[in-house]
């Protein structure tokens, strides 16, 4: 396999503090490479100068001749007043070494797979998890060999993960992501790279699944361990040795001397990367109330912008109860949550909550953050100190439990990574008494170390936990009860993930029905192999709730596929010809002419048949 880019020696600092030096490696063609690493270990910078748009201070990189590569940032930006089909059509028209009807191929296809229900829909209008949908259109519409991308599953439903799972797998380009999901990591990625300090050539490169990768860091770092006490038996030893005064020659003793100063420099460096391994400290503070039921809900109900979330809902909340609440984006998850805070009324049905009921949220949208502030103000708004548990601690002390170095004290939030930012909301929470803790989406940008943590303080809190996240590895790891909801009324419950895990398919498909537990059969009853003429023959459903975009997409589809079967068959004549076979470089052109054709076919398609089945859908 041929080297795509090549890294020599390459470091990076900001201001005096140096993220990264002296990492060399490279990435293969084919390689599904995971990214891992402490918050602020520079992962992102790092992807940053492999795809070109920061520069390195020190080393070089060095990429293959022509690759073309794409980049995914952790924040996207994308111009909300423009269409779906604006914006990847944009993103195509930038390079400039495809032809016309490259581009319009890409961009069909693109729409297609990533699946997008209407292209003309303003970017505005999405979700975040459909907004990162459309940050990766952008890039795959590049048909990169090389992608990059940043935390690609922040903001995404446990859907829009197992689409992007699935689709990884089947790429055929090579790729760099950034991610903590655990699970995900797992499923992708076919070496895993850790930039982490602690390790004496700044990173650990493990060519296998995280799993494995997980077993051979345990190795390193027990080496490591074993070294240092290696280093600290024998400079004990020749500390004793200098101390007796050996007599010996002068040379000699000088020659010993200086040993024992390098193995000295050397245990010190050895023991500051040990040292390096810390993990901040979480440990929420329980009320203590022995109230027996916390939150009852009875018969709940709520309909948003006339489409029914919630329907007919009861559950129970008691202290040791940790509920893990999934769905897709738009299912009532949040909607949920703030009913039970109080901040939204049931249509219908009663909400009960233990009287004085302490309860302790965690937003996902961070709002509580105030991003002029500095992280001095942020952990400790008035004074130098802050009651923990009853004890007071100075915001030194504080900072330090959640990995912060006195030097960002100062710092603007605004400037601090997201992970960095999660802490400080996880540092307010801890500073307040709960019998409720409700963590909505508390895993994005947290890296690995800090989850696990988080883990083991969720289970060790008493009192009841509401858990909504994507990180499938957290609700096998802390839920003990799931609630699944569908978006349409309907809702199950589990007694753990794993059960939850066997149905998903029942809640992240599309449903229809006020209960939304039926199977569309009609979605299976009008398909046909694809480029058949008794498809192109099928009474279509007329698409009568289709939006008007829709509709005419339909209307015009038979037409399209019609001009570009014709297409095809002209190249393929060409392609027949002697004049043409002998000529490398001309059927060269024309292969890639039939490859781009067949995609673009092959999407229409696709898009026929998801038109057809949502028409037959909305029409049962």
């Amino acid at each position: 396999m041929g080297i795509l880019v090549s890294c020599q020696s390459i470091g990076k600092s900001y201001s005096s503090r140096p993220l990264f030096r002296g990492i060399t490696f490279g990435i293969e063609d084919g390689e599904r490479l995971g990214l891992i690493g402490p918050n602020g270990a520079g992962k992102s910078t790092l992807l940053k100068i492999l795809n070109g748009t920061t520069q390195p201070d020190e080393g070089n990189v060095v990429k293959k001749k022509a690759l073309r590569v794409a980049y995914v940032e952790q924040k996207p930006f994308l111009p909300l007043d423009k269409t779906i089909f604006d914006i990847i059509s944009e993103a195509a028209s930038h390079d400039e070494t495809f032809q016309e009807y490259e581009i319009a191929a890409h961009i069909d296809s693109t729409i297609s797979i990533l699946g997008f229900p209407d292209k003309e829909t303003l970017a505005s209008s999405l979700s975040g998890g459909w907004r990162k949908r459309l940050a990766i259109a952008c890039a795959l519409v590049k048909q990169p060999d090389l992608l990059f991308m940043d935390e690609p599953t922040n903001h995404l439903d446990l859907e829009g993960i197992l689409w992007l799972e699935k689709f990884l797998k089947n790429s055929r380009f090579a790729y760099v992501v950034v991610s903590h999901d655990r699970v995900f990591l797992e499923a992708v990625a076919n070496k895993v790279m850790e930039l982490n300090p602690t390790y004496a050539q700044g990173f650990l490169s493990v060519q296998g699944n995280y799993s494995e990768f997980l077993i051979y860091r345990e190795q390193a770092i027990s080496a490591q361990a074993h070294l240092e006490q290696s280093l600290a038996s024998q400079v004990r030893r020749e500390i004793a040795w200098l101390q007796r005064g050996a007599r010996a020659r002068q040379t000699k003793a000088r020659g010993r001397i200086q040993e024992a100063g390098k193995l000295i420099d050397q245990l010190a460096e050895v023991k500051t990367r040990n040292n390096m391994t810390g993990s901040i400290e979480i440990g929420f503070d329980a009320s203590g109330r022995k109230t027996k039921e916390l939150i009852v809900g009875k018969e709940l109900k709520k309909s948003l912008g006339g489409r029914t979330l919630i329907s007919k809902l009861d559950f129970i909340l008691t202290s040791g109860i940790r509920m893990g609440l999934v769905g897709k984006n738009g299912t009532g998850k949040t909607t949920l949550l703030r009913m039970i805070v109080g901040e939204l009324a049931p249509d219908a049905g009663t909400l009960k909550r233990a009287n004085d009921l302490q309860i302790v949220w965690f937003d996902q949208n961070r709002e509580q953050l105030d991003e002029s502030k500095t992280l001095k103000e942020s952990l400790c708004p008035s004074g130098d100190s802050v009651v923990y548990r009853g004890r007071s601690m100075h915001i030194m002390s504080w900072a330090k439990k959640f990995l912060f170095r006195p030097d960002q004290l100062n710092m603007p939030i605004s400037y601090l990574s997201g992970g960095e930012q999660a802490r400080i909301l996880i540092a307010n929470l801890m500073l307040k008494s709960a019998d409720v803790l409700i963590l909505d989406e508390p895993t994005n940008d947290l890296d690995i170390p800090s989850l696990e943590v988080l883990e083991d303080s969720l289970l060790d809190f008493p009192g009841a936990v509401i858990l909504v996240t994507h990180d499938r590895m957290m609700l096998h790891s802390v839920a003990n009860h799931i609630l699944a909801l569908d978006g349409n009324g309907g809702a199950e419950t589990f007694s753990d993930y794993e059960q939850c895990e066997e149905m998903l398919d029942r809640f992240l498909s599309p449903k229809q029905g006020s209960k939304g537990g039926q199977d569309n059969k009609s979605n299976q009853s009008g398909k046909a192999d694809k480029g058949s003429k008794d498809k192109k023959e099928q009474t279509r459903s007329d698409g009568s709730q289709l939006s008007q975009p829709e509709k005419r997409e339909l209307a015009a589809l038979p037409e399209r596929i019609d001009k570009l079967e014709t297409e095809l068959k002209e190249l393929q004549k060409e392609m027949s010809k002697t004049s043409v076979s002998a000529n490398y470089t001309k059927l060269q052109e024309l292969d890639k002419q039939q490859t781009f054709k067949q995609n673009e076919l092959d999407a229409m398609f696709k898009r026929w048949e998801e038109l057809e089945a949502k028409g037959a859908a909305l029409k049962a």
